[in-house]
């Protein structure tokens, strides 16, 4: 596997400094698990953090604040899984731990053309996604409101800008209008992340928007 997309400096040192929403966070996880690359850089920007905090000015603590923090994760809800999934055929561990299995236990919902959905539970800030794409399909041409990570689990893609194969990621943003189609060979599954709608030229797209939740 070639990787030839990679993430942005911001996103990884955003990354590693805790600033993303739980969303973006898993597909940045998922892409660090199968890039060599982008798993160096993340581990110079994590050192780079422990280095700062270590530079940085005391602050001093309440007496209690111990006691308060060893209550608070003693609240928490134990694990039942003593060790991480290893991982599930196309699913990288990062993402077939989130889902808790492979593509069998994704619930795919329908959403036209035969392209598939399927939500997945995270933090309100953004919303995370698996799509299903059938070789040779494209999905409706649309711009963005805000940003948008895919990071291809299966076949590939193109659009105006590149190709994009297995663990490649695009970075889409305002300024990205596209119309993605799946490469001929293998159905194209990506993991798919967004901050705000997706802004679709077509009425039909526009009308199914809300309901599909895109």
């Amino acid at each position: 596997m070639t990787i030839r997309h990679h993430l942005s400096d911001q996103l990884l040192m955003a990354y590693a400094a805790g600033q993303l929403p739980e969303a973006f966070n898993l597909v940045v996880a998922t892409h660090v698990s199968l890039c060599d690359e982008c798993r160096a850089r993340a581990a110079s920007f994590d050192a780079v953090g422990g280095v700062l905090l270590e530079e940085a000015e005391e602050i001093a603590m309440g007496e209690d604040a111990l006691a308060r923090a060893l209550e608070r994760i003693e609240g928490l809800p134990q694990a039942t899984r003593s060790e991480p999934l290893k991982p599930a055929g196309i699913f990288p561990a990062p993402l077939a731990d989130y889902v808790g299995g492979d593509l069998s236990t994704v619930r795919w919902r329908k959403v036209g053309g035969g392209v598939k959905q399927a939500i997945l539970p995270t933090g309100k800030d953004a919303s995370a996604r698996l799509l299903y794409i059938p070789a040779g399909t494209a999905v409706p041409d649309h711009g963005h409101r805000g940003m948008e990570l895919t990071l291809v689990l299966q076949g590939a893609f193109a659009d105006e800008n590149d190709r994009f194969g297995r663990g490649d990621i695009e970075i889409a943003d305002e300024e990205v209008e596209h119309t993605p189609v799946a490469l001929a060979g293998e159905d194209c599954i990506c993991l798919a992340a967004t901050d705000a709608p997706l802004r679709f030229r077509g009425l039909i797209p526009r009308l199914a928007q809300p309901l599909l939740r895109i």
